[in-house]
């Protein structure tokens, strides 16, 4: 059982709305921000993090460091995390990595014609992918909008 509530594709990392509908909608806890340009500049960080409200712990981790401290981190109950990363990169390298990643939810990125294949090589690892921007509209699955 993964302590992951939501893996989540949004270009801008934090914003108002990831904060407030999907903590909500998920119980999440702890944001891991699993980025290595993110986690290499303190400042961009310290900006991303700060967006965060303070009941929540947040942390942009390189993908090494996500991936290792994910894994430690999964059978801990108390932990609920949001993983988030600005593209399906990130998420394939944490699942080559060995984290348990169900599904992956896509939000706000602009549309690189080169991602296609990237999204069929993680779905083929029986990873569910959607669209959905905010936990009220409804769930476009990604293999029928490729």
């Amino acid at each position: 059982m993964s302590n992951i509530v939501l893996a989540r594709i949004d270009d801008r990392l934090i914003h108002g709305q990831v904060m407030t509908a999907w903590v909500q909608y998920t119980g999440g806890n702890e944001i891991v921000i699993a980025d290595d340009k993110v986690a290499n500049d303190p400042f961009l960080s310290a900006v991303i993090t700060g967006a965060v409200p303070k009941h929540l712990k947040a942390e942009a981790m390189t993908l090494e460091k996500a991936a290792d401290y994910l894994k430690k981190e999964k059978d801990n109950e108390d932990k609920k995390f949001i993983v988030l990363a600005k593209g399906p990169e990130a998420y394939e390298s944490l699942i080559e990595k060995g984290v348990d990643i169900t599904e992956i939810n896509l939000g706000g990125m602009g549309s690189k014609q080169e991602r296609s294949k990237l999204y069929k090589k993680i779905m083929a690892q029986n990873v569910h992918v959607y669209i959905q921007v905010v936990p009220n509209m409804e769930k476009v699955e990604l293999e029928k909008a490729l």
